[in-house]
């Protein structure tokens, strides 16, 4: 069922490795001109055009836009008590770990009167997007509010699409972690109109624009954050799920399957791929997988994304080269399943999050290791990197330079203005002296 990639003996470069690379057939820019076209809905019918988009997409009509007060609070109420503790327990392990992303203000001394001082400041209002189609993510609630709570971002708005089971209302139990968040401010809209309500705000819905957007979505929400970048700030145009396992033929064949399949089980575009050394080892991954499958909840979804060119075995000659393939990949999740797994990571340099070892799966990150499951996907870890406290937060840098601090530079600064013919800026040195020697 999956297919196999054979890379042994051979030395392929840069480029044609890449060319090799399985990918999911996703192009963000087909759903462009869709996406501004509902954008651009929005911004000028505001309420009803979100509405009429739920209508279409949705197949319900909200009451209205914004969700009561006492529908958050008795979606609080009404949750179960074991989600409400896993809930609950991963917020405070993503808040200590999001706490550890905020950088200290920082002073640098660069003589006597002349300093720079560095400092972080969060944006002052954030809005999530939270996606409601596959399946429901109260998970992605935690990690987009608590980064941005930590960061000290003031004012938050979360939306997710309206759900005909519950009559256009967001999903209870999405509205119930937004609510042990503390965050009030919740729209019951969903897809690139909701982008776009967030960009430009809808004053008719009492919805005031954010500064950054963040959370995943489907390839309209990818092409409306792409449209709307500029506009405000977003995380990264989230694709579809991936995971690639570097593993050895000391791994264990059942826990590979059941990983990749873990991931698999999301959507039909989800890339899984295992990178190995070990022939008998990939032989086995593929039987554990369809033996797996066969008694998973979501087979048929799981199948399509198993078969589909974004998923693979790889097989190559040895884990230096496991890593090269990994680092050109830039894999959403890479997990590690080696006798040295240390070794391995040592070569890693490209990756959303890496899951080190047989007792670190990708779930643990999905919900309750204290990382943030929001990942560069589609080969964007090469350059980006996964939500946290710094997407919010932009660094300043406050400049104090008294009398002695700016004549000590004066001198240099008059070379530099005329070197570039901009004799203004040394002469806005000079008339601080006027006349005084420097």
């Amino acid at each position: 069922m999956i297919q196999t990639l054979d890379l042994r003996g051979t030395r392929p470069t840069r480029a044609e490795l890449g060319a090799l690379i399985p990918r999911a057939r996703v192009d963000v820019s087909v759903a462009t001109e869709a996406a501004q076209t509902l954008i651009e809905d929005v911004r000028e019918r505001g309420s009803e055009a979100l509405l009429e988009q739920s209508e279409r997409f949705d197949r319900v009509r909200p009451a209205r836009l914004r969700v009561s007060a006492d529908e958050i609070a008795a979606a609080v109420e009404s949750l179960d008590p074991r989600v409400r503790a896993a809930i609950e327990e991963s917020i405070g392990r993503v808040r200590l770990a999001s706490a550890a992303q905020v950088p200290a203000p920082a002073v640098t001394e660069l003589g006597p009167d002349a300093r720079i001082e560095q400092r972080w400041q969060p944006v002052r209002r954030a809005g999530f997007y939270v996606p409601g189609g596959k399946a429901v993510y109260p998970s992605s609630v935690i990690m987009n509010v608590v980064p941005a709570q930590v960061a000290g971002v003031s004012s938050v708005v979360l939306a997710s699409p309206p759900q005909a089971e519950f009559g256009g209302s967001v999903h209870p139990t999405i509205l119930a972690a937004a609510g042990l968040l503390g965050v009030a401010d919740v729209f019951a809209m969903g897809g690139a109109g909701a982008i776009g309500a967030f960009a430009y705000g809808v004053p008719d819905a009492g919805l005031e624009a954010v500064d950054v957007v963040t959370g995943p979505g489907n390839v309209f929400v990818a092409a409306a954050k792409r449209l709307v970048r500029g506009v405000v700030g977003i995380d990264a145009e989230a694709g579809p799920t991936e995971i690639l396992v570097i593993a050895d033929g000391s791994a264990d064949p059942a826990l590979v399957a059941a990983d990749l399949l873990s991931q698999a089980e999301h959507d039909e575009l989800a890339a899984a791929i295992l990178v190995t050394d070990a022939p008998a080892l990939a032989e086995a991954v593929a039987a554990e997988l369809d033996r797996q499958l066969a008694g998973t909840t979501h087979r048929e979804r799981a199948a399509a994304a198993l078969d589909g060119p974004q998923s693979a075995v790889v097989l190559v000659d040895d884990l230096a080269a496991a890593a090269e393939f990994s680092n050109l990949y830039g894999p959403e999740h890479l997990e590690i399943q080696t006798s040295d797994d240390d070794a391995v990571l040592a070569d890693i340099s490209d990756a959303g999050a890496i899951f080190l070892g047989a007792f670190s799966p990708v779930s643990v990150g999905d919900y309750l290791a204290g990382s943030n499951h929001v990942l560069p996907t589609g080969g964007q870890a090469r350059f980006s990197s996964g939500l946290g406290a710094a997407t919010f937060l932009r660094p300043q840098q406050v400049v104090r330079y008294g009398r002695e601090g700016l004549s000590e530079v004066a001198e240099r600064l008059r070379a530099f203005s005329d070197a570039e013919q901009l004799p203004a800026h040394g002469d806005a040195v000079d008339i601080r002296f006027r006349g005084q020697p420097i």
